[in-house]
């Protein structure tokens, strides 16, 4: 009788099984690899280059202004 009893607690166990385990450690690497790449994109877009405007002379423009 005791044959009969199955322990189904390896199945749950993320050691015993190696196929669940290979899924959830592929699922939170992709979870990871997409995290760390959005969040670079934020912080490159935050800390972009700003343009600088700088002083140009008034004869030098597109329409000149004289004096």
């Amino acid at each position: 009788m005791s044959q009969d009893l199955q322990d189904n607690s390896a199945q749950k166990d993320i050691a015993a099984n190696w196929v669940t385990s290979s899924r959830f450690f592929f699922y939170v690497s992709i979870f990871a690899i997409l995290a760390l790449v959005l969040g670079n994109c934020t912080q490159l877009y935050n800390s972009r280059f700003k343009k600088p405007n700088p002083e140009v002379q008034s004869s030098s423009q597109y329409k000149p202004e004289y004096k």
